[in-house]
C-alpha cells in the first residue's frame, strides 16, 4: 500500500489518501472509444491492429481489441482531463512536441496538411 497527502488550496485540513493496490493489473492501450449518457462517460481503452482474418481480396482492417472499460462522471473526467493536460504540458516542456498524427497501417507519423 501506498500512501499519498491531497493539499488543498483553503483552509481545509489535507486528507490523507491510503491506496490499496492488491487487485492492480496493469494493461497496455494504443486505442480509445468513447461513449457517452447524461450521467456518465464510459471510456473503451484497447489495442488497435491489423485485423489478422482480413476478408479475401477486401480492404485491409484495423481491429479494436479491447481490453478495459472504465465508466466515469463527468467531474470525475474534468478532474482527470486538468491532470493529462498539465501532465502534457510538463512532458512537452522537457522533450518537445508530441506527434498526434498518425498512419494506422504504416505505424509512423502522418504529415499534417
Amino acid at each position: 500500500m501506498a500512501e499519498d497527502t491531497q493539499q488543498t488550496g483553503d483552509e481545509r485540513p489535507a486528507v490523507q489518501v491510503m491506496l490499496d493496490e492488491r487487485e492492480l493489473r496493469t494493461s497496455f492501450a494504443n486505442g480509445y472509444r468513447i461513449h457517452t449518457t447524461a450521467e456518465e462517460v464510459i471510456v473503451d481503452f484497447g489495442f488497435n491492429l491489423l485485423n489478422p482474418n482480413p476478408q479475401a481480396g477486401g480492404q485491409q482492417q484495423m481491429l479494436f481489441r479491447v481490453n478495459d472499460r472504465v465508466i466515469m462522471s463527468y467531474a470525475s473526467v474534468k478532474r482527470l482531463t486538468g491532470s493529462l493536460n498539465q501532465l502534457i504540458l510538463r512532458y512537452e516542456q522537457q522533450f518537445g512536441q508530441i506527434p498526434i498524427h498518425r498512419d494506422p497501417v504504416a505505424g509512423g507519423p502522418r504529415p499534417v496538411r
